[in-house]
């Protein structure tokens, strides 16, 4: 049967494969539109399943807000030839799309999600595989809910934060947007020190007595010592306690009760390709 452009066109852009990819699945297909997307999707899994010990540590994130909403998520592919691809990109977009359009709270519902009227989300990245190539894997995706939510996206989309507000006021929102660049810089571990877990405490404090024993402290002070520098250490790990960035003489805390008061972070996430 002979295969028109026409219908080489209509396939690459249902499914995004190459030209000579998509003749070749609709020659294989007899013509049929649909029988020639489950061949691509036949070759993405082929592709899948020889490239699955390979390492995808490139990829990108991006991060949306959508009302009192916030959804971020991580696709991660082989190179940052891929990564910088401008139709990778879209389709990650379109992934995060799904998912802001459905307000879906996990992975795995993202996953399972329907990504159009014949494929599953999972289903797709499958069939990406065979039209990129590369192994792709959707690595990690959540969702937040609060007042308000502000994402950051960091230029290269290889990082972005999401920051849950008690206020959605114009006031918070803006300094909202400062403190989810905050998360971006400064990488907290939590919010407070309440989440701060123990074995994260016990392994700080032991170090801290260790270095005062090797500093010549007496052993009866390296507990109180290790104290001290659990404390610092709280300060700079924790987003409420940590100096703002763009004004050290405050404290993140200080700097939203000073944007509005009793402003402050519920929740926030930050997803790094390093």
């Amino acid at each position: 049967m002979a295969i028109t452009a026409s219908q080489v066109n209509e396939l690459r852009k249902k499914t995004g494969a190459g030209m000579m990819d998509c003749k070749k699945a609709l020659v294989e297909a007899d013509g049929d539109m649909e029988q020639a997307i489950d061949v691509l999707r036949k070759k993405g899994q082929k592709v899948a399943a020889k490239r699955g010990d390979n390492e995808a540590k490139e990829g990108v994130i991006f991060a949306q807000e959508a009302g009192n909403k916030g959804f971020i998520l991580q696709l991660n592919c082989e190179t940052d030839f891929v990564a910088k691809n401008e139709d990778f990109r879209k389709f990650v977009q379109s992934l995060l799309d799904v998912a802001v359009a459905n307000g879906l709270s996990s992975l795995e519902e993202l996953k399972a999600a329907k990504y159009d009227d014949k494929l599953t989300v999972e289903e797709k990245i499958t069939e990406q595989i065979g039209v990129i190539g590369e192994k792709l894997d959707l690595s990690n995706y959540t969702k937040v809910e609060a007042s308000a939510v502000v994402a950051y996206n960091h230029p290269g989309n290889q990082l972005a934060t999401l920051v849950a507000l008690n206020s959605a006021s114009d006031a918070a929102v803006d300094a909202g947007k400062q403190v989810a660049m905050q998360v971006a810089a400064m990488n907290p571990l939590a919010l407070n020190k309440d989440g701060i877990d123990q074995d994260t405490i016990n392994r700080e404090i032991e170090i801290g007595k260790e270095l005062a024993i090797q500093e010549g402290k007496p052993a009866e002070m390296a507990e109180k010592i290790a104290q001290g520098r659990l404390g610092k250490f709280f300060k700079e790990n924790t987003l409420l306690s940590q100096p703002f960035v763009r004004d050290n003489k405050l404290t993140v805390e200080q700097f939203l009760s000073s944007a509005e008061k009793g402003l402050t972070v519920t929740e926030f996430k930050r997803f790094s390709l390093s």
